[in-house]
């Protein structure tokens, strides 16, 4: 599924307005530019909206809860790793005969670092290229989720709306943490990744410690 000439057009605002499925057009590493002001007054609103509570304790809390990792949930016949790498990616080649769900190679302008990646599929370079949660599962299990049904954490963890091909390395460094305590080392995405982690949140009911709430405060006052 072709998108970007799509997402050209949509921008920060299909980026910010929350939507069912697994929807392709919902923010793609392509969609790096600031949030216009309405935009930003919407994250302002829908944060103000959010619950603000302290962390549950993490126990219990394991991927599987999340349901099998990159399930196929819309059923396209691709799962959804490949999905978001062929959303984010450019100049994908795909492996033959998997109706272009499996992505070989392509290159990942990178949101958090800025950086231009060549992402080449393979067990010691598949890794440089990795699927961010914006929201992370952890971060989720421990602020709502883990009173919520299966069927809404499978949904969760494979939301286009959360997921991002990013750089590799500043995956693993950002690991499970909230906007409190980690940041995207490049500046200028930060108004879009604190607004599209709102509206993460606000689309799955997932609370904010107060913390979490001043960072994401501060930041879109900037913006």
């Amino acid at each position: 599924m072709r998108v970007r000439a799509y997402m050209a057009g949509v921008a920060a605002v299909a980026m910010l307005t929350g939507c069912g499925g697994l929807d392709l057009q919902s923010g793609g590493a392509q969609t790096a530019a600031k949030p216009d002001s309405a935009a930003v007054a919407d994250a302002r609103d829908k944060l103000d909206g959010l619950d603000v509570k302290g962390r549950a304790p993490k126990t219990g809390f394991d991927r599987d809860e999340f349901g099998p990792a990159w399930a196929d949930v819309d059923r396209n016949g691709c799962d959804t790793r490949n999905d978001i790498l062929k959303r984010d990616l450019d100049e994908e080649t795909f492996k033959p005969g998997t109706h272009d769900c499996i992505v070989l190679t392509g290159t990942l302008q990178d949101p958090y670092g800025g950086k231009t990646i060549d992402f080449e599929r393979g067990q010691t370079t598949s890794s440089k290229v990795q699927i961010d949660h914006l929201v992370p599962l952890s971060d989720a299990w421990q602020k709502g989720a883990q009173q919520w049904s299966a069927a809404k954490r499978k949904e969760f963890a494979n939301d286009p709306l959360n997921l991002l091909a990013v750089d590799g390395p500043l995956n693993g460094q950002k690991s499970d943490s909230d906007a409190a305590t980690w940041l995207p080392p490049r500046r200028s995405y930060w108004c879009a990744y604190i607004a599209r982690q709102v509206d993460v949140k606000a689309k799955y009911g997932v609370w904010v410690t107060s913390a979490e709430k001043d960072a994401m405060r501060r930041i879109l006052d900037d913006c």
